[in-house]
């Protein structure tokens, strides 16, 4: 039975993730260091073949696939960007940590948005019906290689929400430029919405730089307690 492989990728380095600044809505370019390491891994690394590319519709994820692949005109898919995190976009926790309405939110952020923000609840909605066309997409039009440049936090929620093995959404932070590819097979993907994680993104690859990513999710984690 024909499978399909679908190659999901974090963007490169931008300056928020340096800052440890939330980064979701707002469009943060790459900055020189993150093309730089980019580069890096392209020139030490092999990055799979694909025959489609799609993408956040946010720059530094666009920008992130040019680099990898310079050939690609990424099919451009709205709903795979973070999460907007309202007025709390560039600040870091730690600025937010005496801030009672950012607490709250840590812990029940499935229910309670950021002040103009969005909800866990309504982003995991968004990116799971945007994933979801995507992976129809492939199907229908028998496309069986695909890359999509994402971000972390859209990552770790659909690796948590539909990947096999299982593991919690906290286990699958990834480096930047890195990621992980899944295998689709149609009859299990029809029936349970799942997909296996076949391995990481470039191959081979170490995870010497997610500590931007980590540090984030730490603090968030530590707060929450």
């Amino acid at each position: 039975m024909k499978s399909y492989l679908v190659h999901l990728i974090r963007h490169g380095i931008t300056s928020a993730n340096l800052n440890g600044e939330y980064a979701g809505a707002k469009d943060v370019p790459l900055c020189d260091l993150g093309r730089e390491k980019l580069q890096e891994l392209k020139s030490k690394y092999k990055y799979p073949k694909v025959d489609a590319y799609y993408s956040s519709p946010l720059s530094r994820c666009k920008e992130t696939c040019k680099i990898i692949y310079p050939e690609a005109n990424p099919t451009i898919v709205d709903g795979l960007k973070e999460c907007d995190f309202g007025d709390w976009e560039g600040k870091t926790a730690k600025e937010l940590d005496d801030n009672e309405e950012f607490r709250t939110w840590l812990k029940s952020r499935q229910q309670v948005s950021p002040p103009n923000g969005e909800s866990g609840e309504a982003f995991g909605k968004r990116i799971r019906k945007s994933f979801e066309s995507v992976i129809e997409d492939l199907l229908k039009k028998g496309i069986t290689s695909a890359a999509i440049f994402a971000h972390g936090g859209v990552m770790m929620s659909l690796l948590s929400i539909y990947g096999f093995p299982k593991k919690d959404f906290y286990s699958w932070i990834v480096s930047n430029g890195c990621g992980y590819s899944l295998r689709i097979t149609p009859s299990l993907w029809m029936r349970d919405k799942v997909f296996e994680i076949l391995g990481e993104v470039p191959p081979g690859h170490d995870q010497g730089h997610i500590g931007d990513f980590k540090y984030l999710v730490d603090q968030a984690k530590n707060l929450s307690k």
